[in-house]
């Protein structure tokens, strides 16, 4: 951005006026656009043999991969609780390895006693803040959906954004919110059509 100085007028003295910029749209812009497909990672908050939360998250990779992202689903089984096991724990490094190559992510949880479950808050715990002088989440955006397993509710999703912004994420204004998940999938793990696949296909 260019040097500018302050007017006098604007009566800011607690500014630099050595260090101020001026907002310049074409600095912003980036000077070459990345050739290689939007990478996204997701996230589900299940271990169970059929999680649902996994199948709408498996859904939501197919609808990604449509629209022309790389996508990759890490499966949390094994993963082991914060501060329960070194850093080095190859899942930890798998989980924190896929939070570098993202772009952007998904976080899909179940709703457990009004609120997102361990398995998924783990695994936000897991990825760091900050990795050297590098913040894995900072600044990529952030889709969020949940599944219920009794009426709509939005309590999982509500406390996802919360995290995601302290996590100095994007998080995006749509979200899904399926109940019932029991009822909108195939034996073979197929979402069904409804208006909760449209809204999940609308994130």
């Amino acid at each position: 951005m260019q040097r500018a100085s302050v007017s006098p007028s604007l009566d800011l003295p607690n500014l630099d006026t050595e260090a101020f910029r001026q907002p310049d749209l074409q600095q912003l812009l980036p000077t070459a656009r990345a050739t290689h497909a939007p990478r996204i990672l997701l996230l589900y908050g299940s271990v169970r043999e059929r999680s649902y939360s996994r199948l709408l998250t498996e859904e939501a990779g197919r609808l990604l991969r449509a629209m022309g992202a790389e996508t990759r689903i890490y499966d949390p089984r094994g993963l082991p609780l914060p501060d329960g096991a070194p850093d080095d724990h190859p899942k930890v490094q798998e989980l924190r390895g896929l939070a570098q190559w993202s772009e952007g992510m998904v976080w899909c949880s179940p709703e457990r006693h009004g609120a997102m479950t361990g398995i998924m808050k783990a695994q936000i715990d897991w990825i760091p803040l900050a990795m050297g002088s590098v913040r894995p989440t900072q600044g990529k955006t952030l889709a969020v959906m949940e599944v219920s397993g009794g009426s709509q509710s939005f309590n999982a999703v509500n406390q996802l954004r919360v995290l995601g912004r302290w996590m100095r994420m994007i998080t995006i204004p749509n979200q899904s919110s399926v109940a019932k998940a029991f009822l909108e999938f195939e034996e073979n793990g197929r979402m069904k059509p409804s208006p909760y696949y449209t809204s999940a296909w609308s994130m």
